[in-house]
């Protein structure tokens, strides 16, 4: 069995971040193996969090691993905290060489997070080029390269094309999903996964359904991220994962969810499992 190394904080409510990409890559018949960028009670979604920051025990429990001369078959990265944290997982991709995937975390409906200062923003674009595949929504994208957020978040596909293209030349794999984009040719009611695969490209296309949700984006990268280092097909594999988000979405719906109460994904795992 596979095994992957995932940096995400660990949240106890609110189905995002370990606690969701967890269980759906183990789902998926591969081994997680959780390193803890920081615990919360609940996300940031809430009023309420307790937080507790894992920074300054990132590195001996690092060091723990590489004594026991643990070896990974891929590296999955989502939300970083901090610069130390993001050159700590630098320190850690360099050493414990894998096929590596980054979801960069930052921001979305173009804005980046206020916990993200301009440091922790041009440190992220170092981590590119220890990167096989890159994840970012539009938002993301124009902060890895730099570049001014379109007007209304509405982009051309050629445009998409280029920003994708100019992404991969930093990574060594060339390959870069932009999620969530809405392009300037569709009527509002769809949403696009633009795929760059080493010079190929592909877009999977979705009904846009129901409000934005919490840890909508940990679901998707999950089944991608395991997909990968299993071999799978890019665009297979971004497609099972748009229909498996929009049948969460769907159910959501139904349930009536708050919006940061996340996908209610555990209704359909067994359905992960089937196809494998």
């Amino acid at each position: 069995m596979k095994k992957i190394a995932l940096i995400n904080d660990i949240t106890g409510f609110g189905r995002c971040s370990i606690a969701v990409e967890l269980p759906i890559i183990s789902a998926l018949k591969v081994q997680v193996c959780p390193l803890p960028t920081a615990i919360l009670s609940v996300h940031t979604g809430f009023k309420n969090y307790f937080l507790d920051d894992y920074t300054d025990k990132m590195t001996p429990y690092i060091e723990s691993w590489r004594k026991n001369n643990l070896h990974f078959d891929g590296i999955a990265t989502g939300f970083l905290g901090s610069d130390a944290q993001i050159e700590i997982v630098s320190n850690f991709l360099r050493d414990f060489d894998a096929p590596t995937m980054i979801d960069p975390v930052m921001g979305d409906h173009g804005k980046i997070y206020a916990s993200y200062t301009r440091e922790m923003c041009v440190k992220m674009r170092g981590l590119l080029k220890f990167a096989d595949l890159v994840t970012p929504n539009l938002t993301e994208a124009c902060e890895l390269l730099n570049v001014p957020y379109p007007a209304g978040g509405i982009i051309s596909d050629s445009d998409a094309a280029t920003m994708a293209e100019n992404i991969a030349a930093k990574t060594r794999g060339g390959r870069v999903v932009i999620t969530g984009v809405t392009f300037d040719f569709d009527d509002g009611n769809n949403i696009s996964n633009f795929i760059y695969d080493k010079g190929k490209i592909d877009v999977v296309t979705s009904l846009k359904l129901g409000i934005d949700r919490s840890g909508t984006g940990d679901v998707f990268f999950a089944i991608v991220a395991a997909n990968f280092i299993k071999g799978k097909n890019l665009c297979e594999s971004v497609r099972q994962a748009a229909d498996f988000v929009t049948k969460c979405i769907v159910h959501a719906e139904i349930l009536g969810l708050q919006w940061n109460y996340g996908l209610p994904f555990e209704e359909f795992l067994t359905e992960l499992v089937s196809s494998q």
